[in-house]
């Protein structure tokens, strides 16, 4: 599914990235965690292809295809949905308008005509009932006046609807109380499947009791510094990330 080769990255003049290589297979939940300034976020932003950030070396690859000249939007269109943590608002659009313009496009890109309109009513019914949804949600203006909790669950209904290839989420927990996290890591186990994939980029161990990952990898001053099973990231909880900062530097 996804496949990085020692990946260098920089934003204005300083590096960021220094040497990330990480395999991901469909069917598969990675979470990715880190100290502040690690380069988790980053890395989340160069795989779909934001152009602030500048690849000065090594590769990404979807389904076996180069994405070095690919732009965003084509990303998407290929199946990269990245979540953000701090998600925009759009007065005057509403999550249901948005959520039409974003898969008519996509389907456009794919030489494919607009869905009917009977046909996107039943798959946002669908969708919006398996997240549960109120109804009155989707007629509300994107993000405009939303909770932290409801612009987390509006990114996982958007990931719900588009169906991509590859989900990244990036600190999805940022700001949620323990409720809201359930339900949106409910969300997200709804929607996992043999042929998708799901990157989790985190703080804290907290979410991963809830979205339980097959593998962990830990990120430090660029690098992929460990990998595990979900055990590394109760490790973490216990011994803090300066344990991993002193092996770094063994």
């Amino acid at each position: 599914m996804l496949k990085i080769n020692n990946l260098h990255a920089r934003v204005e003049d300083k590096e960021i990235l220094k040497g990330i290589n990480l395999t991901v297979n469909a069917g598969e939940v990675h979470a990715i965690m880190g100290p502040n300034g690690s380069g988790k976020s980053t890395l989340a932003s160069v795989i779909a292809g934001k152009e602030e950030f500048e690849v000065t070396k090594g590769e990404v690859f979807l389904e076996g295809e180069n994405l070095e000249d690919t732009a965003p939007e084509d990303r998407a269109h290929k199946g990269v949905f990245l979540s953000f943590q701090y998600p925009v608002e759009i007065p005057g659009v509403s999550v249901t308008n948005f959520m039409k313009t974003a898969i008519n496009e996509s389907r456009k890109a794919k030489g494919l005509e607009d869905m009917p309109a009977k046909d996107m009513l039943k798959l946002i019914r669908e969708k919006s009932e398996l997240l549960e949804i109120d109804r009155k949600f989707l007629s509300r203006s994107l993000n405009e006046g939303f909770s932290g909790g409801e612009k987390k669950r509006n990114e996982i209904f958007q990931m719900a609807m588009l169906e991509p290839k590859l989900a990244i989420l990036d600190e999805t927990d940022s700001g949620l109380d323990i409720d809201a996290l359930r339900i949106v890591a409910n969300g997200v186990n709804k929607l996992k499947s043999k042929d998708n994939a799901v990157i989790v980029i985190t703080h804290y161990q907290r979410l991963l009791e809830y979205i339980v990952p097959d593998y962990v990898h830990v990120l430090h001053n660029g690098k992929i510094v460990k990998s595990g099973d979900k055990d590394l990231a109760l490790e973490l909880e216990e011994k803090g990330y300066d344990w991993l900062k002193q092996e770094a530097a063994v």
